[in-house]
């Protein structure tokens, strides 16, 4: 076992990753190409660079058989525009050619290595209406500062990662009875609602070495959110088919869905985290978002049940759902306090808001939070409601509506608009990016 290590240390010191970006090989997006030593999790650590500066993929293609593998990526800034910035250009490649980001010491790590700057506390369990702001009120009770935390809904069930400081010291709390005393109290809130669930709620203390939206989709799949409720309806949102290719013995999974950011890094996470991979595949985008992967289990078998076909479909309709934009999206920039989430939280609890998903950083003692709202019913937040909380919050924090349903909703009856889009399906292999000759695996 030591030779083979020592033998796949050779072979990847003498063949690193390289990164090509090209602004001349399409006449609307940059076309990034990266070559490397195949391993489990690469394109994963790829799609999620590109996704965390905000890039939109406009096609991909995929091909990692054997011990190497190649990914292609047309890619835009979020105007559509091609992507010129030194810096980021050179951000992409010094990330990507660096050994350390692809092949981590630490086997769950995603690049990413321990944080010492704040204590990472996360959290799953039933939802109900006012839940964040209970996690909130407590933490600044406690005087606990949120720097940064994410949080996601999904039928029925709530995930959070939150960043803590102390509120007087703005260092990373240290005291393990002051830590779990934060459990406990937390571990009430969770459990407070009432709800009968088998599934019950979960607080832990983590070590923030994972990619934090990788981590939000580990916490729900492990919480189980991909079985269907009684609010999902049959039909609607994201279809997944999962079909057989016995002549090269692969499964074939196609995915069509409305387009929306990180789509693609939400689907490859799945697949990676349930123990796929990811052999070939192409992905396009636009109104419409068409996925098309030719896969086997880890062990290089394919897909070998209808049960796991079928759990397959489900989780990855989860996936797509759980980052999906509902409800009126507010973005509030403000200078950081202690307890200002829990105040901000309290106004959306008491103007009778739910937070279906929030987003929250802070960046040199400003705060830029993004939360997703509707009505505790389901409804569009009506303008009134966002003059109340406007007028509560005051002047001096931005309030900015970023998305509102219920007045696209308006102007749409108003102008009588009609029909959707028609989505051809179709063989995404039959599409080819400049200069590269596709396969066809199934053919």
């Amino acid at each position: 076992m030591d030779n083979d290590d020592e033998y796949a240390k050779l072979f990847r010191r003498m063949n690193p990753p390289r990164v090509v970006i090209d602004n001349e090989a399409c006449e609307n997006a940059t076309v990034i190409r990266v070559d490397s030593v195949n391993k489990q999790g690469s394109l994963l650590q790829v799609v999620q660079v590109i996704a965390d500066l905000n890039l939109v993929i406009k096609k991909a293609y995929i091909s990692s058989d054997g011990s190497w593998f190649m990914d292609v990526f047309n890619v835009t800034d979020c105007a559509g525009k091609k992507v010129t910035g030194k810096k980021i250009t050179a951000y992409i490649q010094k990330t990507l050619e660096s050994d350390e980001y692809f092949y981590p010491t630490t086997s769950n790590s995603i690049g990413i290595v321990p944080t010492t700057e704040h204590t990472s506390i996360e959290l799953t369990g039933t939802d109900r209406p006012g839940l964040m702001s209970d996690v909130c009120a407590v933490l600044a009770n406690l005087n606990c500062n949120v720097t940064s935390a994410e949080l996601w809904t999904h039928n029925t069930r709530v995930a959070a990662v939150v960043h803590l400081t102390d509120g007087h010291t703005g260092i990373p709390l240290s005291d393990e009875k002051r830590i779990l005393e934060i459990k406990r109290l937390l571990s009430n809130v969770l459990t407070s609602g009432g709800a009968d669930d088998v599934r019950s709620a979960h607080t832990d203390i983590s070590a923030g070495m994972t990619h934090r939206e990788r981590r939000l989709h580990q916490m729900m799949y492990g919480d189980r959110d991909f079985d269907c409720g009684e609010g999902e309806q049959e039909g609607c949102g994201p279809h997944v088919s999962v079909l057989d290719c016995p002549e090269r013995g692969y499964t074939v999974v196609i995915l069509r869905s409305k387009d929306r950011a990180k789509l693609l890094f939400d689907t490859v996470c799945t697949l990676t985290d349930m123990q796929y991979v990811i052999y070939h595949g192409m992905v396009s985008s636009g109104k419409e978002a068409y996925q098309e992967y030719y896969i086997r289990h880890i062990d290089g078998n394919p897909l070998n049940s209808e049960a796991e076909k079928e759990r397959l479909i489900q989780c990855l309709e989860a996936a797509i759902k759980r980052r999906t934009s509902e409800g009126l999206e507010l973005e509030l920039r403000t200078e950081d306090r202690v307890g200002l989430l829990s105040d901000i939280t309290r106004i959306f609890r008491e103007n009778g808001l739910t937070i279906k998903r929030a987003k929250i950083s802070t960046d040199r003692g400003e705060v830029v939070d993004t939360f997703y709202l509707s009505e505790a019913s389901g409804n569009p937040v009506e303008a009134k409601t966002i003059e109340s909380i406007q007028t509560q919050i005051g002047q001096q924090m931005m309030l900015q509506v970023k998305h509102n349903p219920f007045l696209e909703t308006n102007n749409k009856k108003a102008s009588n608009a009609n029909g959707t889009g028609i989505f051809l399906l179709g063989n995404i292999f039959k599409h080819s990016f400049p200069g590269i000759q596709l396969i066809r695996p199934c053919s």
